[in-house]
């Protein structure tokens, strides 16, 4: 992430996710196991545990045993022990041996078993997981009708996929466990890119490299692979690659990005030629690393500052210069869905010291991450808002209330209870506070090119 704003128009990040790099829980206060209801329950299951099933025939090629610590109780004790804010693995084996979690019975296992288990269970069980329930969650999101924003909705129309790509390096692994011990400081966990679905807001392709100091561009050969023609692609000054610029253009896929402001091009012709925007068709690059292919440079006045915006989309029919802005704007939702994994889902404490440990706990979290966007659009769905005038947090927060209402005998579905009118003062629907920065994020053509 290189640190700017959402529309590049700022070198400060709001509050709520600007120290995502840095965030450590404090492992001397961890909370109890948070009580459950079995409506939360139900729906976890329902989304997960078929997904589970289907990946029983590859466990079973990989050898290894049936066994107690099978993989539907491995990931129903990942999955609760992330969700329901388990301080520890030892509180989660304690919670799992008297009360059992989601699909799984009571199970009498020990400690050091389910650590162990930890450390050795292959994490691409889970990542097949993860891809099973995505799969179904893409499906249901398409099915939705409630409004984009402009600059989104129109690129639908023009493009198969809006996708932003970013990665974000991972914290500290937990220095109690193996060979870490004997480190005189423990080390990062490795780094994560993934690839998110903007009209979704659900990842379309995440990677792990274990090297924490991994550059951006490491992920370039995997999105490439999977990018497919006719996709948009939003990403930041990280990426930023004069060769893979031509790369994209070359498999049909377009892209957005900032523009450094020591870049250097020659203009082709001018597109447009207003007092707040200009827009060109450049060739980008010197003699040694001129592009093969020609871009197009969108600058834009705010605030008294020219702020610069790449695309090798040359039609402005096909996509208007202020949704060349607008859309680099959406390219935050991947930064929140990072924040989120790593802030509110708990990616930023690792209770184990292993690679594979880490992956388990990776793909883990992205599963249920999937699943909160789910519940999350389908209470807008009920409400009839945009899922972006919702608090993914919130909605989080707002299943403790429903728990206890549960609990009381008061309310048996969450969706219904998150959506009431009685229920405002959990701020599920985000206050509105219009700025400059957000209504820019809509911006609409000021004419039609």
């Amino acid at each position: 992430m290189d640190g700017v704003s959402m529309l590049g128009m700022s070198e400060s990040k709001p509050s709520s996710v600007r120290h995502t790099r840095a965030i450590q829980r404090d492992r001397s206060k961890r909370p109890p196991a948070a009580p459950s209801a079995e409506a939360v329950e139900g729906r976890l299951t329902d989304l997960i545990h078929p997904a589970t099933y289907n990946q029983l025939v590859f466990y079973q090629q990989l050898g290894l045993r049936e066994r107690i610590l099978t993989l539907p109780v491995m990931v129903a004790f990942v999955l609760s022990l992330i969700w329901r804010q388990v301080g520890s693995v030892g509180e989660a084996v304690r919670a799992l041996q008297r009360e059992g979690f989601l699909w799984v019975s009571p199970v009498h296992v020990s400690q050091q078993a389910l650590s162990q288990r930890l450390r050795t269970f292959p994490p691409e069980l889970f990542e097949r997981v993860l891809l099973d329930v995505l799969s179904l969650m893409h499906e249901r999101v398409a099915s939705y009708k409630r409004p984009l924003p402009p600059a989104v909705a129109h690129a639908k129309r023009h493009f198969s996929q809006v996708l932003a790509l970013d990665g974000s390096t991972l914290d500290v692994l937990l220095r109690k466990v193996g060979l870490l011990r004997d480190l005189p400081k423990a080390p990062l966990a490795g780094r994560i890119a993934a690839l998110l679905d903007i009209a979704s807001q659900l990842p379309a392709q995440i990677w792990y490299e274990e090297d924490s100091q991994a550059h951006d561009q490491t992920f370039w050969e995997q999105a490439l692979a999977s990018l497919h023609p006719n996709t948009l692609i939003l990403f930041d000054l990280g990426f930023l690659n004069h060769g893979i610029f031509d790369r994209l253009t070359e498999q049909a896929v377009g892209f957005v990005t900032r523009a450094k402001t020591n870049s250097v091009y020659q203009v082709e012709r001018t597109i447009r030629q207003e007092a707040n925007l200009h827009d060109r068709v450049v060739w980008l690059g010197g003699k040694a690393s001129r592009c093969q292919y020609p871009l197009r440079l969108v600058e834009y006045l705010y605030q008294g500052k020219w702020y610069r915006y790449l695309t090798n989309v040359l039609d402005p029919q096909v996509l208007p210069a202020e949704y060349v802005v607008a859309l680099y704007y959406q390219r935050w939702r991947i930064e929140d869905a990072l924040g989120t994994v790593k802030r509110l889902l708990g990616l930023a404490y690792f209770w184990v010291g292993s690679s594979n440990g880490v992956q388990v706990q990776l793909w883990a979290t992205w599963i249920l991450y999937a699943v909160l966007v789910d519940l999350t659009q389908a209470v807008a769905e009920k409400l009839n808002q945009p899922f972006r005038a919702l608090s993914l947090e919130m909605v989080y927060r707002g299943l403790y209330h429903f728990t206890q209402a549960y609990h009381r005998g008061e309310t048996t579905d969450p969706i219904t209870y998150l959506a009431a009118p009685e229920q405002r003062d959990l701020g599920i629907v985000k206050r509105k506070r219009p700025t400059a920065t957000t209504r820019l994020a809509y911006l609409t053509p000021l004419r039609q090119p």
